[in-house]
């Protein structure tokens, strides 16, 4: 995770291979911490963070030459995911339209992720590639 987003409670995962084993990880995250905390798990902002952490996963791996790390803490403000990756290159939103006029298929995660997400965060790592830190609230 970014140094400046780094907290006690961060859990960090081997880089998942798999948006699936992104998800997987969020859900544990997420059940321990209303194990711990005795609260009930939201199951619609809880399905909001899932979605997060496969579609940053996912574009790591298809734009960003893979995950390099991947990191989620879940706190007062909702569930952190980190996801960092080899690529320097932004994220953008590509247009749903090509220059013909033809329905593009992708492209729709990055609008995803800013929609869901309380904040998004994308910071340039020393090593190269980035680390991108989008906070989706649990309530």
């Amino acid at each position: 995770m970014c140094e400046k987003h780094r907290t006690e409670s961060v859990e960090r995962y081997r880089p998942p291979c798999q948006p699936a084993e992104a998800r997987r990880a969020v859900e544990r995250a997420v059940a321990e911490r209303c194990r711990v905390t005795h609260t009930t798990c939201d199951r619609e902002a809880l399905g909001d963070a899932l979605l997060v952490a496969s579609e940053l996963t996912t574009n790591a791996i298809l734009h960003g030459g893979g995950v390099t790390d991947f990191r989620v803490d879940v706190g007062e403000p909702g569930v952190r995911v980190s996801v960092s990756d080899r690529s320097d290159a932004l994220p953008v939103a590509k247009e749903p339209f090509d220059p013909r006029g033809r329905r593009r298929l992708g492209g729709l995660g990055w609008p995803i992720v800013c929609r869901l997400a309380r904040d998004v965060r994308v910071t340039d790592l020393p090593s190269g590639g980035k680390c991108i830190t989008a906070v989706v609230p649990l309530s």
